[in-house]
């Protein structure tokens, strides 16, 4: 899921609060949502590609919320690449929706998005000289819960930064929830130890699956799920389970995953994955948990064929 929060706002969703309106989000009816006003969106794409210089990392999370007569947008946005660790992108954080965009992701001075998902998508930014296109994403785990709605789905794209042109994938992961916006509200008991990988496989294929421990969400997305791309075939994962391998303890009272192992079911086939987390950039902390992106490498395994796993990894403990 998803993963993906702004500093301030990952604060505020830790913090003590009122009990999250599990029970309204996945029972409110249409005429309910339009009297309350209250709904939010997310879109979230993770790419990873290739050139002569090696590989890079690139991740944008747009989301976007109403409640009652106000709208709002946020951008969450980071850069890794291989040659000279993370980037500091231009454009993270809140920005205006006076346009009142919740469907469609509204603009904002750094980046524009143009098209959409399911025929293909724009992604620019002149600030930061980048461009990234997406080819037409089909969801492979679509997911709804009364108007929830939580699907993902991946696609070959390019990215353009700067001079250099990179092929390779990229990740879509969108989520709805209506009578909830952690854009202007708070909650706690949302995440709860989320770990979430998004990779490409040969650099031809993908990887994705998310772990966490939370209640708030489970009918939605599950404890334990991920799908996998290869040679054009998208199923989700089946028999699931990852490991933890290894921990090591975090600025307050959490530990942080060091990589997992484990096995699953796919395409006619059963699969062992061993992965590590690196180059760990820390987001935020907040003592009884924090928020961290790294780099996810490792292989997975098939009838003895060993293929190279590389990916971005976003940890909510």
């Amino acid at each position: 899921m998803r993963a993906t929060y702004a500093i301030i706002l990952v604060l505020l969703l830790s913090a003590c609060s009122s009990a999250p309106p599990k029970e309204t989000i996945f029972t409110i009816s249409r005429a309910e949502l339009d009297s309350l006003k209250l709904a939010y969106y997310s879109d979230y794409f993770s790419f990873v590609g290739w050139d002569e210089l090696g590989p890079v990392a690139f991740a944008i999370d747009n989301n976007r919320g109403q409640d009652g007569e106000s709208w709002q947008a946020e951008h969450f946005v980071v850069l890794y690449d291989a040659q000279s660790g993370w980037q500091a992108p231009s454009g993270n954080g809140a920005y205006d929706n006076s346009a009142k965009s919740l469907e469609q992701i509204p603009d904002s001075d750094y980046f524009t998005f143009s098209g959409d998902v399911s025929s293909g998508m724009v992604i620019s930014s002149a600030v930061n000289g980048l461009h990234l296109e997406l080819e037409q994403i089909k969801p492979v785990i679509d997911n709804a819960r009364g108007l929830s709605a939580y699907r993902l789905g991946s696609a070959a794209a390019t990215l353009h930064w700067n001079e250099r042109t990179l092929k390779g994938r990229v990740i879509h992961e969108y989520l709805f929830l209506p009578a909830f916006n952690r854009l202007t509200r708070t909650y706690f008991g949302v995440f709860d130890d989320f770990h979430g990988v998004y990779a490409a496989i040969d650099q031809r294929g993908d990887f994705y699956f998310h772990s966490q421990k939370s209640d708030f969400l489970v009918e939605l997305t599950g404890y334990d799920e991920g799908f996998i791309v290869l040679n054009g075939t998208a199923v989700a994962l089946n028999n699931f389970s990852p490991r933890v391998e290894g921990r090591r303890q975090g600025r307050g009272f959490y530990r942080w995953p060091l990589g997992w192992s484990g096995t699953f079911s796919a395409l006619a086939a059963q699969y062992q994955f061993d992965l590590r987390i690196e180059h760990q950039s820390m987001i935020a902390n907040w003592v009884i948990g924090g928020f961290a992106m790294g780099i996810v490498q490792g292989d997975l395994k098939k009838d003895g064929v060993v293929l190279p796993v590389f990916g971005i990894g976003e940890l909510i403990m």
